[in-house]
């Protein structure tokens, strides 16, 4: 065999070996690369909200639009529904991860809040009469307070079931049997028909201190029926206490008007809040991530709509009904957990893991290369067979011969340990059988140089018999 036949025969070897590495590196590269990109991609979270058209389904929509321009985490999408009894259903069936409703409806068991988005208060008022002459006097109608609507009819403004139940809550607070009040309801496209309707003594309204509805339905009662006469809701405190959906609260006055001032001075309320709600199961990460980013952009939204501005954070330091998630309520406590405090568990397991693959990876590399190896014992054991030829060779060229081979071998044994076929320690013992090869050389060399000499000093017998 030729001296480059080894090294020829080694190559052929290791070269699938080397694309078949080649094609495990892209491979998990490709694999990270899929992962980070999946990682790093925003969360979309379904969100349902209704009706169309609604100031609610506006905030949304504002919402959604500028976590889509501002927002690299969570992005929002809309679903449109017919209210937020829907919006509900649809939560509690998990078709949604979030949902817009009102807190005194019924929702689902493991129902959570993550921001209230607008404080609703109720308004009850009743008309002083008529306008006319004594439309400018101090308002003095039939209904002067809460225990004497009984008899009396009161006009709902909204068709939810959710205002019909509020109004029951404080007329049973208030110790006023609700059977012997009637009721009925009109839309918020009806108010002039509400306005116009005689039979009515008392109007109710439930919404922001600023709702549109509200001043309008005040106004045109007032404009019909006379100057409005508001009725305070004096057990407020107690329908909180009994009721956690339910707040006590104040209407400032004059906030729906400041000539005449309506009301003249603050009146007792209960307030219900509008809340963005999420399941128990909605992640801390993603719950806490959306309460940040709409914080970051409730500016931004209230540019857009008004609306934004009632958007606040719930309170953490009550008990509530529904409950804050957790999620929102770390960011709101400060007792979000940091990325270490989440992941460390899973850090200590991916070092773990990692130890493992590289002992893994290096068995199967010393697998995959124990041809190499092999190779590499067989150099070594050829350097010393070369070694015993060294000793024998009887010539320069004899010498230059075997060095050409175990050039050969050198060569190739360097280029296996660059692809890591051997260990150090291989290495190590084939520089021992290598010094030792140089040794027997270096002697062979300097015995044939002595031989020559000698033989150029001893004279030829024919010149000597010439002597």
């Amino acid at each position: 065999m030729s001296p480059t036949d080894p090294v020829r025969s080694a190559h052929d070897r290791r070269q699938p070996r080397l694309l078949t590495l080649l094609a495990l590196g892209f491979v998990v590269f490709g694999a990270a690369t899929a992962a980070l990109f999946y990682v790093l991609q925003p969360e979309t979270l379904r969100i349902a909200v209704g009706p169309a058209g609604s100031e609610d389904h506006q905030v949304v929509q504002a919402m959604a639009e500028a976590f889509d321009e501002e927002s690299r985490t969570v992005r929002l999408s809309p679903i449109t529904t017919g209210g937020a009894a829907e919006s509900l259903a649809l939560l509690g069936a998990g078709k949604t991860d979030l949902a817009v409703g009102r807190g005194d409806l019924d929702m689902p068991a493991d129902a959570q809040t993550l921001v209230v988005l607008r404080k609703n208060y109720v308004v009850l008022w009743s008309p002083s009469g008529r306008p006319g002459k004594d439309s400018k006097k101090k308002a003095t109608g039939k209904i002067g307070e809460i225990a004497d609507l009984e008899g009396h009819k009161i006009g709902i403004i909204g068709r939810t079931g959710a205002n019909l139940a509020v109004l029951r809550t404080i007329l049973v607070g208030s110790g006023v049997e609700p059977d012997k009040v009637a009721t009925v309801q009109f839309g918020t496209e009806e108010i002039e028909k509400l306005a116009q309707d005689v039979t009515l003594d008392a109007y109710l309204a439930v919404g922001p201190l600023d709702s549109k509805i509200t001043a309008a339905a005040i106004a045109a009662t007032s404009r019909s029926r006379g100057a409005p006469k508001f009725l305070p809701v004096d057990a407020s405190e107690s329908i909180a206490l009994k009721h956690a959906r339910y707040e006590a609260e104040e209407i400032p006055g004059s906030v729906f008007n400041t000539k005449p001032a309506w009301p003249e001075d603050k009146v007792d309320t209960i307030s219900v809040n509008h809340l963005i709600l999420a399941r128990k199961v909605l992640s801390e990460a993603k719950a806490a991530a959306f309460y940040r980013q709409l914080f970051a952009v409730r500016d931004t939204i209230t540019q857009r709509v008004a609306g934004g501005a009632h958007i606040t954070k719930p309170e953490t330091e009550k008990e509530a009904e529904p409950s804050v998630h957790r999620g929102a309520a770390a960011v709101i406590n400060g007792t979000e957990r940091t990325f270490l405090d989440k992941y460390s568990d899973y850090f200590w397991f991916a070092l773990l893991l990692l130890s493992g693959i590289g002992s893994a990876a290096a068995w199967l590399r010393r697998y995959l290369n124990r041809d190499e190896r092999d190779d590499n014992t067989s150099h070594r054991n050829r350097i010393l067979a070369v070694v015993a030829e060294v000793r024998d060779a009887g010539s320069e060229e004899d010498l230059l011969t075997s060095q050409r081979e175990v050039d050969a071998i050198i060569g190739e044994t360097l280029k296996c340990y660059d692809n890591g076929a051997i260990e150090q320690e291989d290495l190590t013992a084939f520089g021992l059988v290598l010094e030792l090869f140089n040794h027997a050389v270096a002697e062979k060399r300097a015995a044939l140089q002595s031989g020559y000499a000698d033989q150029a000093r001893t004279p030829s017998p024919t010149l000597a018999s010439r002597r």
